[in-house]
């Protein structure tokens, strides 16, 4: 639990940040096995859209900080759900781009109008979900830093 006691120093926001990470996990979990999607395909269904037509394996393994390997196995999985389509450019090509199927775009759509994560967050008014948002995204951006270095 969080102790409001005393003022938190970086390591006390550390180990509260992974709290609140894990506990939100479940939560998103939970609600997500409703719909028979697991996080980490709706992680990836979201790379994909931002991705649009540059949706390779190899783009999205690096959006996604991952394998190539772990990426094709994901999207050939991804493909059998009826999440994403995978398509070559031409016949010939060994280029495989991923484009979202309607059922992939509605799974997003799940996801964005999430009742549990909307709920977790309703106890900030607008300016603190702002300036935590912000908080966070430095926290992010410096973590980048290091590992891209």
């Amino acid at each position: 639990m969080a102790n409001t006691t005393k003022s938190a120093s970086g390591y006390d926001l550390f180990l509260l940040m992974g709290q609140v990470s894990h506990f939100t996990q479940m939560v998103r979990r939970r609600e997500l096995t409703q719909h028979h999607i697991a996080p980490q395909q709706l992680y990836f269904l979201r790379i994909i859209q931002e991705l649009g037509a540059k949706a390779t394996l190899a783009e999205v393994a690096k959006h996604a900080d991952r394998k190539i390997n772990a990426i094709c196995r994901q999207s050939i999985i991804m493909e059998k759900d009826g999440l994403i389509r995978r398509v070559k450019d031409t016949p010939k090509s060994r280029l495989l781009r991923m484009e979202l199927t309607e059922k992939g775009h509605e799974m997003l759509k799940i996801s964005k109008e999430s009742k549990s994560i909307n709920s977790l967050y309703s106890v900030l008014s607008d300016e603190e979900l702002q300036q935590t948002y912000s908080c966070l995204n430095k926290i992010f951006i410096k973590l980048k830093e290091g590992i891209d270095s």
